[in-house]
C-alpha cells in the first residue's frame, strides 16, 4: 500500500550541513555525515541531500563527498547540485545513489532530462523547482541558482514539460517558506499535484507534524520534506536531528 514519504533534507555548504531562512543566511549546523548515521537509527523513509553552491559556483558534483554519503546512507537517497550531464548523473548513481536531483541544468536545456532518463532510467530522475510568489501574490515563479536567478517561467507548466521528457518526480521547494517553519505552501502544492502524474514532493516550511498531515490531506499521497523540522528543537531553535517514530508516523496520516 503506498504511503506518504517523510523525508528529511539535508543542505550541504563547503561540506558541511546547513540550515537556510528564505535561501539566505546559511548556518552551519553540523557534519553531513553524522546526519546520516542519526536518520539510519531512526529509519527514515529517504533522504535528500542538496549541495547549495555548486550550481551557483559552476563546479561539478562532489563525487567523493557523495560517495562518503552513499556508503553510510541505509535508506534511499537522492543527489542534486551541480549536475549538467547524463554522464555525471549515471556516475552518481554508480556511487550507490537511488535518486539524482537536477534543477538549473533542466530550465537551461529540457532535453538533459530525456539524456539522463535514457542512461539510468526516469524513477531516478527528480526535477527541483525552486518557486516564489509573485508580487501581490500573483502566481509563482521558477528561480534557479540558490534562489538568485528569477527565470519567470511558470512552475506548474514546465512541469508537465519535465514530465513528458522522462522526470520521475518533481520536487516543489518553497522559497517564501524555506526555514520559516510555519508550513507548506499548499496552494502551490495542490496546483502541482493536478498538473502532473509523477510523483511529487513538496519542501519547505515544515514546522511540526501537523504540517505534513496537512499536505497530505490536501494533496494525498506524496513526499513531504523538510530541513529545519528535522534539525532544530525548542523556541530557540537549538541543534538536535530528530524523526518520528514509525508508530507515530502512521498514526499521523490514518487520523
Amino acid at each position: 500500500m503506498l504511503r506518504p514519504r517523510v523525508i528529511p533534507c539535508l543542505l550541504i555548504q563547503d561540506k558541511g550541513l546547513v540550515k537556510t531562512v528564505k535561501f539566505k543566511d546559511a548556518k552551519y549546523v553540523g557534519d553531513p555525515i553524522n546526519a546520516v548515521k542519526i536518520f539510519n537509527e531512526k529509519e527514515a523513509d529517504e533522504l535528500v541531500v542538496l549541495d547549495i553552491d555548486a550550481t551557483r559556483n559552476g563546479v561539478e558534483p562532489d563525487f567523493d563527498s557523495i560517495r562518503r554519503l552513499a556508503a553510510e546512507c541505509r535508506m534511499p537517497l537522492c543527489y542534486g547540485g551541480g549536475v549538467t550531464t547524463a554522464k555525471q548523473a549515471k556516475h552518481i548513481i554508480s556511487l550507490g545513489v537511488e535518486k539524482v536531483a537536477i534543477s538549473a541544468a533542466a530550465i537551461d536545456n529540457p532535453d538533459l532530462i530525456k539524456d539522463i532518463a535514457d542512461e539510468i532510467g526516469s524513477q531516478s530522475v527528480v526535477v527541483v523547482l525552486d518557486i516564489k510568489r509573485k508580487m501581490f501574490g500573483l502566481g509563482y515563479d521558477v528561480y534557479t541558482h540558490n534562489g538568485t536567478i528569477n527565470t519567470k517561467k511558470n512552475p506548474f507548466e514546465i512541469a508537465k514539460v519535465f514530465e513528458s521528457l522522462g522526470a520521475g518526480e518533481i520536487v516543489l521547494n518553497s522559497i517564501d517558506n524555506d526555514g520559516c517553519m510555519k508550513g507548506f505552501d499548499l496552494d502551490s502544492a495542490d496546483k502541482l499535484r493536478r498538473a502532473v502524474k509523477i510523483p511529487i514532493t513538496i519542501l519547505g516550511g515544515a514546522g511540526e507534524l501537523s504540517h505534513f498531515k496537512a499536505a497530505v490531506d490536501s494533496c494525498g499521497i506524496i513526499g513531504v520534506s523538510a530541513g529545519s523540522f528535522f534539525v532544530f528543537k525548542g523556541p530557540y531553535k537549538a541543534v538536535l536531528i530528530s524523526y518520528p517514530e514509525g508508530e507515530i508516523k502512521k498514526k499521523l496520516f490514518l487520523s
